[in-house]
């Protein structure tokens, strides 16, 4: 009897733990269930929020492209009002320190008057240098218009021998130069007309310029992280150290031109030194043609294609030191913007604005990249454009 009194209570053990095996069971289970429904709810909102991410960053993206088109639009189609106030701008940047400083001892009339007149002269000096330059050359080749087709049948005949193309020029004159100095006269009035009209802006603009300022000031209490004030100062600080930079190299070209052409015996050494002066303020293509114009002539003078190579080595090596060595000497970390930025920023704005924008161009370039790096919130622009080691500088600023 004790033995199986003892038998069915294992076995009624054995089934009561049979028995409770599932419920213990069941809690995991769903448990595990419930982790599956959370670990599935949580990727859901994660890829969520990745499409939300993504769906904006591609919207800002849209949008950013369609307003650079719509801005590049503007530039382009309203440039006959915009060159003038660009270059108004540019000028008074330029000449806001010695109106400053007449100012402290003669007074605001006086101080207005003689920067008119200085802004002035400096513009009637550089038209006359700029005219008298072009009239020379014109005239000189005139009077040569038989050594340029002589010049032009020697080319053609050994072009021939090699059996490569050229244009028929047989029919070369001192009438077929008409068209091309009437070309050239045109543009000349329209600088003289364009200069003109940026001079009448210009002194409206430096009698407004206090008052403008007080307006900046007043503006910058509504905002926040940034100034205008401020910010305009540092744009007029870069570009008057870059024009002084850009003049002093050109300077330099235009007497080391004035000198080598000289020294050689080329004729119209006082006008090649004036034009490579002017074109210098040009970036890339101005110093090119500041080197083929002299060595076109070179050949017609000497009738030596030898001595053309020679005048165009030499005028290229001065283009060469000075705009690859001199000017980013003296440049240094002023600017901080990356050569292939001012490229760049030299091609968009010469398709936009035609030669205003090849001159205008780089300072309108480093007044935007001085407002993107004063703005936090278009900071990383401004980091992208600049060279690495000012973009080092700024990361080190953060840190520290």
């Amino acid at each position: 009897m004790a033995g199986s009194a003892i038998g069915a209570m294992t076995m009624w053990l054995k089934l009561n733990r049979d028995s409770r095996a599932p419920d213990a069971a069941a809690p995991r289970d769903v448990a595990h269930t419930l982790g599956s429904q959370t670990a599935t709810r949580e990727m859901s909102d994660e890829q969520a929020v990745v499409t939300i991410v993504t769906g904006a960053g591609r919207d800002r993206f849209v949008t950013a492209v369609f307003a650079v088109v719509l801005v590049s639009a503007a530039l382009y189609f309203g440039r006959i009002v915009l060159e003038p106030v660009a270059f108004v701008l540019f000028a008074m940047a330029l000449v806001e320190p010695f109106r400053k400083a007449v100012e402290v001892w003669m007074g605001k009339p006086i101080a207005l008057t003689l920067t008119i007149l200085l802004t002035l002269l400096v513009l009637s000096i550089l038209v006359l240098a700029i005219v008298w330059s072009i009239g020379d050359i014109v005239h000189w080749g005139l009077a040569n218009v038989d050594r340029f087709q002589s010049l032009y049948l020697r080319a053609r005949q050994w072009l021939e021998g090699r059996d490569l193309f050229i244009i028929d020029l047989s029919s070369l004159n001192s009438s077929s130069f008409v068209g091309v100095f009437q070309a050239v006269a045109m543009q000349v009035n329209y600088f003289i007309g364009f200069a003109l009209v940026v001079f009448l802006f210009l002194m409206f603009g430096l009698a407004e310029m206090d008052d403008f300022k007080i307006k900046l000031a007043a503006l910058d209490k509504t905002m926040s992280g940034w100034s205008l004030l401020e910010t305009s100062g540092r744009i007029a600080d870069k570009i008057r150290k870059y024009m002084v930079i850009r003049t002093l190299a050109s300077l330099a070209t235009g007497v080391a031109v004035f000198l080598f052409t000289l020294s050689i015996g080329l004729d119209l050494a006082v006008a090649w030194g004036v034009i490579s002066f002017v074109l210098n303020y040009i970036p890339y293509v101005g110093p090119l043609v500041a080197v083929i114009l002299p060595v076109i002539f070179a050949a017609v003078q000497f009738e030596s294609w030898q001595m053309a190579v020679v005048i165009f080595g030499s005028l290229y090596l001065i283009q060469f030191v000075i705009g690859s060595y001199l000017e980013p000497m003296l440049t240094g970390t002023a600017l901080a913007i990356s050569p292939f930025v001012m490229l760049f920023a030299f091609l968009i704005w010469d398709f936009l604005w035609g030669m205003p924008g090849a001159f205008i161009g780089l300072p309108v370039t480093i007044a935007l990249f001085t407002i993107w790096e004063q703005n936090p919130s278009t900071r990383w622009i401004a980091n992208l454009m600049s060279t690495p080691d000012a973009a080092s500088a700024t990361q080190l600023a953060k840190t520290s």
